[in-house]
């Protein structure tokens, strides 16, 4: 810990340049260009073996220790999203309507960092290090999956990632055995009803009314028809519909999105969804279309490794606390890498002592305390070399 503690202080500036200068130059999921080729000239030039284009748009660096052992695979994330900057730093995103508002860059450059600090202690390591950079985490149907079909994972004894979160405290270390993250799923609903004028209802069908009860409807769903003591979501998202004030809309379209942990309740509430849709049409006469999209699996970590974690994490000087967390309902493709290898994904805690308000991910003034990616490197870095001793053949 000694040693990789004071190589990860040593390149703790560079890792922030590197986070600064992606977060300046972000790029949306499917188009990344330059920041794959950042990496994988980073990687290169520490002298590790570098694939790129892995499953489109990923990029993989192979550490090979001293000796021969098991092999530890750790993943990082680079996309942004389509999102207009609002802070005003020094560093701001110089791409319109494009920001890093997830803590990607901070990934990214948490990874790039340790690779660099694992890659001066390789005469001490007995087994290889895989470092896993993902494209398009954030948008459908994600880069995990054709990563993992293109061999990202080949070989890979053992996979951990984190993410750094702004409405956790900094020193903050959260773990969960089992699912930590849900399935995030999304539905779209359309109304057609007959269009008519305002000031004449009864010779329309109303898609704007209908509409209207299906939303509030469709939120008994949860409180009625699947068990208080199972974990469920539905969110209505948009509701597009009408061109004018006094004109009876034709169409209505409803999306939304559905956030489960369980297969049993992710196919319930999609029945549920399209059989109260169908009850509200036909009760009025209107047609509908509906449309089920399903997003990443659960992320459900393997207790074994994750208790490994959490002990390393402990030894960590700079983490102050190592707690069980409440599942998030939010999604993260990072499910495909535990369902092919054992592993665990935890959460870094990035609130700023000084902050009274966190912005949450996914907003304009998001932000995040830099120092989480030391903390995040020590940790992930630790956990990592005492598997390779404690495996080591």
């Amino acid at each position: 810990m000694e040693s990789l503690a004071l190589l990860l202080d040593r390149h703790y500036e560079e890792m922030v340049s590197i986070r600064r200068y992606l977060h300046a130059n972000p790029e949306l999921s499917f188009q990344e260009v330059h920041t794959p080729k950042f990496i994988a000239n980073f990687h290169r030039e520490l002298g590790l073996e570098v694939r790129e284009g892995v499953g489109g748009r990923g990029v993989v660096a192979t550490l090979r220790g001293a000796k021969p052992g098991k092999t530890v695979a750790l993943r990082a994330d680079f996309d942004a999203l389509p999102i207009q900057e609002e802070n005003d730093l020094p560093y701001k995103s110089k791409v319109d309507g494009v920001m890093h508002a997830c803590g990607h860059d901070g990934h990214t450059a948490t990874l790039l960092i340790l690779a660099k600090a694992l890659h001066q202690m390789r005469e001490a390591i007995s087994g290889n290090i895989v470092f896993i950079h993902q494209f398009a985490e954030e948008v459908l149907p994600g880069g995990a999956k054709p990563m993992i079909e293109d061999g990202c994972l080949d070989g890979v004894d053992v996979i951990f990632g984190t993410h750094l979160w702004a409405p956790t405290p900094l020193g903050e270390i959260h773990v969960r055995k089992g699912a930590i993250m849900a399935a995030p799923d999304m539905f779209e609903a359309v109304i057609h009803g007959t269009g008519g004028h305002g000031a004449e209802p009864h010779h329309a069908v109303d898609s704007v009314v209908l509409g209207a009860q299906y939303v509030n409807q469709l939120q008994t769903i949860v409180s009625r028809r699947i068990s208080p003591l199972k974990h469920a979501v539905i969110t209505v998202g948009q509701f597009e519909a009408g061109t004018a004030y006094n004109v009876i809309a034709e169409k209505a379209v409803i999306r939304g999105t559905v956030r489960t942990f369980e297969e049993d309740v992710r196919n319930r509430i999609e029945r549920e969804l399209e059989a109260l849709l169908k009850s509200v049409c036909e009760g009025a006469n209107a047609a509908y279309e509906f449309t089920y999209t399903r997003g990443y699996p659960p992320v459900v970590n393997h207790p074994e490794e994750t208790d490994f974690l959490a002990d390393a994490a402990k030894r960590v000087p700079d983490v102050a606390a190592v707690k069980e967390c409440e599942p998030f309902m939010i999604g993260e493709d990072f499910s495909y890498y535990l369902q092919k290898v054992p592993g665990t994904f935890f959460i870094t805690g990035a609130k700023h002592p000084d902050w009274e308000t966190a912005y949450p991910h996914h907003h304009p003034r998001f932000n995040f305390d830099e120092r989480a990616m030391l903390i995040a490197a020590q940790t992930m870095g630790l956990a990592t070399l005492q598997y390779l001793e404690k495996y080591h053949k």
